[in-house]
């Protein structure tokens, strides 16, 4: 049987629906996608059989007909067999479901034997190249369109979704399996294990470490005594770790003997006591402290070897000796450890080639069997119970990298030294202090009685939601088709059963609550394994081109052609959202150049903040309470559930207050008398001197406020705004945050004030491919605004430390805003395109500003 044909080429002067004569109204970059024509046609066409883009008939008909003409094409080629090409035909043009990537390639291969139908070019060259159909160009747009809809049936918003559940499962078990076999201690972990980021940073195995500044040392340590007992490289660690309270203190003096330390405003007190070997002497030491329970530390801090290697020549009777001093002195340091924590510090290894005439018996061999003898007798004192006193052996480690800098061969270098004396902190502090960034040796908090019932209540809905869902498939199994005996046929009981509203609610809190559960366990538990950010330009960057790429591919025309529309709003909400996780995960903070234009965009959102909701009140006039009830409720509904379920403080996701106290400012601004809209000021241009007067007093109030830091705290200091701002019971991390961008929200609405009344006087041409203003006009604007956005790059780049560049911020940062805007919206081909990949993701921006501040 005659295969059908393929569809004619369409008559003279008939529109070829893949021609560039579709782009008649403006380049081809802004013409509508093959894509969503052939689906919007091939839906008014399913059923009544109208003309579409790939021809007449039915859509099922058209698909049909594709598959059987790529089936001869095949055939003619003799790449495939004619069951291979039928398979292929029961798909789309695109492969579909049942041709895969063979089904659409067959089609391709159609379409290069075919005549490419050519229009006559009346305009001159270069221009007739846009509206001239070469065989090539057509072939290359269906190409990609066809390319585009077979990615977008296999890569969907739903297999994405599966796929990140997947990948979550997975390393759930993988992290519960690690954590089942090697333990669950993050202390051992941290005091024995871990490497180094880098040249400095050192990373614990599976748990973060905290930088602990002046102030929270003090205040960990306050009314606590610390006690470093041993040799010179006891001392060291010592030095380092006073440091860390008092980066003034000096090392002097003479070394061979005790030193003492003390911090009387925190009540702290250090003290170093010279026992360079084990011994008697040692011994006598810590016997005096477990005997008089006032002068024991709260903290022990052991060690020493090097010295009995050098003195005795490292001679074997010697280690004899060594083992018999430490098995005397084992059961006096697990006494203490009962009451204290005592840290026995095994030797670092040596750079054999640096060291003096007098210390090359110090062998990396002598070490060992010092270390392993240590071990074994420390770990063996107790008989039925694992040993209290802790072995520091993680300075090894740390030891074995950085040794080759030491500049005698025996002593670590000073960042040595200060990890090995940070670490310690840790160890000490992180379960007093619970620092957000400092996992190790953190217990997982108890729950409190809201996150009891918070999780009572999901529970709760799963199972509602589950009955509901049995319920349902139980009647649709009854809604079966039977057959009927007497006929043959199939016959269907029609029973309709609705959804009902408190089934789509408890859906809706089942999917909440499994996401609350995922949130908890990245952050508030230990299933999964943390580690410390470091930055690099790599871990940063390529993934900024990995979604600048993604964001590219897929873009569509924009339903409207005004400034600002929309979607272009959410493109850029989305791709900004995108870059500040990035910028989160990737620690890029660290880099000064990075750090400021993400204040940019943060800034950036907050600009968008006073532009929207400045353009609502100005256009609508509704400031009714139900409109304050439905912002307020979108912007804090899931930071209220995540400060429930997670225990953390409303400041400690300090955007949302930002941008709620804003938004009450714009209310308050506007909703006071004389309450000016556009409606009224278009009657009387009075009313726009009136508006700017208002503007005016915001910003006096702005100022006011910002260099008036005792005035700013006193007003939230007050009950019950105290309970939503404070932090660490005070109120100056969120004067920090709000003085850091307080004039940005005020440009917005300048500017939507200045846009707006534009656009009413017609100033601008905001039609579908035409520039906003006259080319002249176009072209000037367009170069101050590159030329500005370059120098605030420049500056940014130069800047020489945070707090300069902080200063300068809140002035200077709405320069790259609007240089952004206008190069995005004065170009009419600019206007009139937006990334849908990062429209996406713009819509749930919240939610992605969020996630980063829910984990470290």
């Amino acid at each position: 049987m005659a295969l059908p044909q393929p569809p004619p080429p369409p008559p003279a002067g008939a529109r070829d629906p893949v021609t560039p004569e579709h782009w008649a109204s403006g380049p081809p970059s802004q013409a509508q996608p093959l894509l969503r024509q052939e689906a919007k046609e091939e839906e008014e066409g399913e059923e009544t059989g109208v003309q579409g883009a790939w021809g007449t008939g039915t859509a099922e008909q058209r698909r049909r007909g594709w598959g059987e003409a790529a089936e001869s094409a095949a055939a003619e080629e003799g790449q495939a067999e004619v069951g291979g090409a039928a398979a292929a035909g029961s798909g789309s043009p695109a492969g579909g479901a049942g041709g895969g990537r063979g089904g659409w390639r067959r089609i391709l291969a159609w379409l290069q034997r075919q005549q490419p139908q050519c229009c006559p070019c009346a305009a001159p060259l270069p221009r007739s190249a846009a509206h001239c159909c070469h065989g090539g160009t057509k072939m290359a747009a269906l190409a990609y369109n066809l390319g585009k809809r077979e990615i977008n049936h296999y890569f969907s918003v739903r297999s994405a979704k599966v796929l990140a559940l997947v990948a979550v499962l997975l390393l759930a078990a993988c992290h519960l399996a690690s954590r089942r076999y090697r333990g669950n201690d993050s202390c051992e972990y941290l005091l024995s294990s871990g490497r180094f980021l880098g040249e400095k940073v050192w990373q614990p195995h599976s748990c973060m470490m905290h930088k602990y500044k002046i102030s929270e040392a003090k205040n960990c340590l306050v009314d606590k005594h610390i006690a470093f007992i041993g040799d010179s490289r006891i001392r060291q660690l010592f030095y380092s770790f006073v440091k860390i309270i008092n980066p003034q203190f000096k090392e002097e003096g003479n070394k061979h003997e005790n030193i003492p330390f003390e911090d009387k405003t925190a009540s702290v007190k250090v003290d170093f006591l010279w026992h360079p070997e084990v011994n008697g002497s040692m011994k006598q030491c810590i016997k005096v402290w477990t005997e008089d329970s006032i002068a024991k530390p709260h903290v022990i801090v052991a060690g020493a070897a090097t010295w009995s290697i050098k003195i005795h020549n490292g001679s074997s009777e010697a280690l004899s000796q060594y083992k018999m001093n430490i098995t005397s002195i084992a059961p006096l340091l697990e006494k203490l450890a009962k009451t204290s924590d005592v840290y026995w510090v095994l030797q670092d290894p040596v750079y054999e080639d640096l060291l003096s005439e007098n210390r090359k018996m110090i062998t990396n061999e002598k070490i060992d069997a010092y270390n392993e003898a240590a071990v074994s007798i420390l770990n063996s004192s107790t008989r039925n119970s694992k040993s209290n006193v802790k072995m520091f052996s993680v300075s090894k480690l740390i030891a074995q990298e950085t040794i080759m800098e030491s500049l005698d061969g025996l002593h670590l270098p000073e960042s040595s030294r200060e990890t090995s004396a940070m670490i310690l902190m840790n160890v000490y502090c992180n379960k007093i202090l619970k620092p957000v960034d400092g996992s190790c040796c953190q217990p997982r908090p108890p729950l409190t009685l809201i996150q009891k019932l918070a999780a009572c209540f999901f529970t709760l809905c799963i199972i509602g939601y589950l009955i509901f869902y049995i319920i349902h498939r139980n009647a649709h199994r009854k809604n079966k088709p039977c057959t009927d005996l007497e006929s043959g046929e199939e016959k269907k009981n029609i029973i309709n059963t609705p959804v009902s509203s408190l089934e789509i609610l408890l859906q809706s809190f089942c999917k909440l609550g499994l996401i609350m559960a995922y949130f908890y366990m990245c952050d508030r538990a230990n299933l999964f394994m943390k580690e410390n950010k470091f930055y690099t330009h790599s871990s940063f960057f390529i993934p900024i081109i990995y979604i600048l790429v993604l964001g590219v591919f897929y873009n569509e025309n924009t339903k409207e052609t005004k400034v600002l529309n929309r979607e272009q709003t959410d493109e850029w909400k989305g791709w900004m959202q995108l870059v500040i996780l990035i910028y989160h995960i990737s620690g890029a903070s660290t880099f000064l150049p990075v750090y400021m234009h993400i204040r940019v965009l943060v800034a950036a959102y907050l600009f968008q903040t006073g532009y929207g909701h400045f353009s609502y009140f100005w256009i609508k006039g509704d400031f009714g309470i139900h409109r304050v009830c439905q912002v307020l409720f979108r912007l804090n509904f899931l930071v209220v559930v995540l400060c429930i379920v997670m225990d953390r403080p409303y400041q400690f996701y300090y955007f949302v207050p930002l941008v709620t106290v804003w938004f009450m400012v714009i209310y308050v601004t506007l909703a006071l008398w004389p309450q000016i809209i556009q409606k009224k000021a278009n009657g009387n241009c009075f009313w726009h001197f009136g508006l700017l007067l208002k503007l005016g007093f915001l910003l006096l109030f702005i100022c006011f406020l910002a260099y008036s830091q005792g005035a700013f705290e006193k007003i939230f200091s007050l009950w019950p705004l105290s309970k939503c701002f404070e932090l660490k019971g005070n109120v100056y991390e969120w004067w920090f945050r709000w003085r850091l961008d307080r004039y940005v929200v005020f440009h917005g609405m300048l500017f939507a004030f200045i846009y707006l009344a534009l656009q009413k006087r017609q100033i601008l041409s905001e039609g579908k491919g035409e520039p906003l203003f006259s080319n002249k006009i176009s072209n000037f604007l367009l170069f101050i605004s590159v030329v500005s956005f370059l120098t605030y790059s420049i500056w940014a780049s130069s800047c020489k430390n945070k707090a300069e560049c902080n200063e300068l911020h809140p002035s200077v940062s709405v320069v790259q805003i609007l240089a952004f805007i206008l190069i995005r919206n004065i170009p009419g081909y600019a206007r009139s395109v937006y990334s849908s990949f990062f429209a996406w993701f713009g819509k749930i921006s919240l939610e992605v500003l969020l996630s980063p501040r829910s984990k470290p």
